[in-house]
């Protein structure tokens, strides 16, 4: 939320596999996104996807090979560079795909050729079931550029997220090059479903973050503090969400798998 308010809808965004949060900000309902979780005909991506593959207007969809999206990112932005619309390209990675190679050829050419991309590592301190310590020799993503600038940003500040982003945009619109941003965030829950998320950490330090720095209630927080918001109408919005959230969840259970006759379209 905090990265599209600070860019607008006609610039560009591609990314891995965490992928769901952008595809609705890009304009797709909830009810195809679950439909395609569940390989429901009327998913986005007619249940032939998941969450790998779906995509929207400007929007890359999701990619499986760790790291793979960061070059095809780049390649986004030389084209809003060739076709001088003054747009932007986001492009986003993990900190588990932060350590490949092909990131840093990525970085190279896109200094190169000063091309108006923002590269983002969603730092959420596990790379599957490691953490970030045992798996990189500096765990500073934001200097990773080297000749690139980069920022670090408390990802879980959805007001911060959005001048850094805000910030970088306008940096990268102004033919200054690419530009790294570091978000530091939390993963509250494992991998996958195979990964009960707590073999290599505590519940109580889930519960800590939880507790403290959840960008949902923080915001919530900082809202009703300075009236911005009442609790009431926190609640209307809630009850509202949970009501779309029951109607798509119902849908994505009961709508048609595709049909036979589609395995090969």
């Amino acid at each position: 939320v905090g990265i599209e308010a600070g860019i607008n809808p006609t610039d560009h965004l591609i990314t891995a596999y965490r992928i769901h949060g952008y595809t609705y900000t890009r304009g797709v309902s909830v009810k195809e996104i679950l439909a395609e979780l569940t390989g429901r005909k009327d998913g986005i991506a007619k249940g032939k996807g998941g969450s790998m593959h779906m995509y929207a207007k400007n929007f890359y969809g999701g990619n499986g090979i760790v790291g793979a999206q960061v070059p095809l990112g780049a390649g986004v932005a030389l084209a809003c560079q060739y076709q001088a619309k003054n747009e932007v390209c986001v492009t986003l990675y993990g900190d588990g795909a932060a350590n490949q190679g092909q990131i840093f050829e990525a970085f190279n050419m896109a200094a190169l050729w000063k091309l108006p991309c923002i590269f983002i590592c969603e730092n959420n301190k596990y790379g599957m079931g490691t953490s970030v310590e045992r798996a990189s020799a500096s765990t500073d993503y934001y200097k990773r550029g080297d000749y690139i600038p980069g920022l670090r940003v408390d990802g879980m500040d959805v007001l911060s997220v959005r001048e850094a982003t805000r910030f970088a945009a306008d940096y990268c619109r102004y033919g200054k090059g690419p530009i790294l941003m570091e978000l530091q965030t939390y993963r509250y829950h494992g991998h996958s479903m195979s990964d009960p998320g707590v073999s290599y950490r505590t519940r109580d330090e889930i519960q800590e973050v939880r507790g403290k720095s959840d960008p949902i209630t923080m915001l919530k927080d900082r809202m009703i503090s300075k009236n911005m918001a009442s609790l009431e109408e926190i609640k209307d919005i809630d009850a509202e969400i949970r009501k779309e959230i029951e109607e798509a969840a119902q849908f994505a259970t009961s709508d048609p798998e595709p049909p036979l006759e589609d395995l090969c379209n």
